[in-house]
């Protein structure tokens, strides 16, 4: 089935990087700042400077005992361009699900090809530097609302794209776009997906003060919704909330390819890139342990997210915490758990409910609480009343030193890096 041109559509946008620069006086929030290169030199230089996640991260030490070997994801979103610098031979056979000319590797706005960059790009000729370089990409291409306004294209693309992912060898699928709307095909691909051993992420959107309605797939049960934090621990004032947030990534500042033209990379925030990371974190887990489930790698990724709120309980800003898999990675810590019970729905991935004691025991996926928001917003419990700026007072990898005060605050003394 196609959607002719001018045919109204389900919206379905990119969720990180505004499509157009914004100057700083116009803009709420920090959002995006473009730049331009006048050569390739330069953006290496900057583009490279700006991941700040990485050191925060401690993906230099990870990476010594794993870059994601081994592991490979599946990108659905505009497509991605292998061509790239940072990309060549990270980029495997995919998927055109879109039903319009081109296919996989076409990418249609340069989005795709800065989510494959921040999970497994080599930062090679001036080019972003994946957190999981050692990781191969499948690309599963699917519209947005501007390509379907300008194209005829399959009315079916994402819930297609899902399930041919689940079919490829991916052990884990990257998703930062959203509808408002949920689908049934859809809903019965993520299941699907889910059934067959895939972990899915998916972006939680960026219109926290713009109505703040839910995003799909990422409100789906079996999908992990992803959040954005800025390099401070705090969470982006346009990161959506609610139950739909299962756990929260970088997502401010981080550079993108400002079109597809692939000339040079733009700065931008979004949920996307924090979706991009997350999916990265779980790659380097995963090969790190490869006969772990789906599930085990997700409760390790739960168990060991930084957080000042009591563990088990869910934020509705942060989920359960900021990704940290280099407390698995450097220091093995996290309890893999049941690998034949989801973290996100207490259930057997086989689909037979988990026992009632289970179910209890850890609140599911929507279940929040009031203190873990306050923390998350906040800072710490102690210092929730003095600090009205949202700031969440954790370290997200190492790279800062932590003083622990009376009444469990946390006092971030941050490494600034130039540039």
């Amino acid at each position: 089935m196609t959607v002719e041109m001018g045919q109204p559509r389900k919206r379905r946008t990119p969720l990180g990087f505004p499509g157009c620069l914004l100057g700083l006086m116009a803009a709420t929030v920090t959002w995006s700042v473009g730049f331009t290169m006048a050569a390739p030199a330069v953006v290496a230089v900057d583009a490279r400077s700006k991941q700040w996640y990485l050191s925060a991260m401690q993906a230099e030490e990870m990476w010594k005992t794993t870059t994601g070997e081994g592991v490979k994801v599946a990108v659905i979103d505009s497509g991605v361009n292998p061509s790239t610098q940072s990309l060549k031979g990270q980029v495997l056979k995919g998927f055109d699900a879109t039903g319009a000319k081109g296919d996989e590797y076409d990418d249609y706005d340069g989005h795709g090809t800065t989510m494959a960059e921040l999970i497994a790009g080599t930062g090679k000729g001036g080019g972003l530097q994946g957190l999981a370089p050692g990781v191969k990409i499948i690309p599963f291409r699917v519209t947005d609302t501007e390509f379907q306004n300008s194209h005829s294209v399959n009315a079916n693309d994402a819930e297609d794209a899902i399930r041919a992912a689940a079919d490829s060898d991916a052990r884990i699928i990257s998703i930062s776009m959203g509808s408002d709307f949920p689908g049934r095909g859809e809903r019965e691909a993520v299941k699907y997906a889910q059934g067959k051993g895939k972990l899915l992420f998916a972006a939680v959107g960026n219109d926290a003060q713009e109505g703040n309605k839910e995003q799909y797939p990422a409100a789906y049960p079996q999908v992990v919704g992803v959040a954005s934090a800025d390099r401070e621990g705090k969470v982006a004032e346009y990161s959506q909330n609610g139950r739909i947030v299962d756990i929260a990534a970088p997502g401010n500042g981080i550079p993108h390819w400002c079109d597809e033209t692939f000339q040079s990379y733009c700065d931008g925030d979004g949920t996307s890139a924090a979706t991009a990371i997350a999916s990265a974190s779980a790659a380097l887990v995963w090969s790190a342990h490869p006969d772990w489930t789906a599930n085990q790698v997700l409760n390790v990724l739960f168990d060991t997210a930084s957080r000042d709120w009591e563990k088990d309980t869910l934020s509705k800003y942060l989920g359960h915490g900021l990704i940290r898999p280099s407390m698995n990675i450097l220091k093995g810590k996290g309890d893999p758990g049941d690998p034949d019970i989801s973290p996100l729905t207490k259930e057997r991935t086989s689909g037979s409910p988990a026992s009632s004691a289970s179910a209890s025991a850890q609140p599911g996926k929507g279940e929040t609480d009031e203190k873990a928001d306050d923390t998350a917003m906040a800072g710490s419990t102690a210092d929730a009343e003095k600090d009205d700026n949202g700031r969440l007072g954790l370290i997200i990898g190492g790279a800062a030193a932590v003083v622990v005060l009376g009444g469990g605050a946390f006092v971030l003394v941050r490494r600034r890096r130039a540039g």
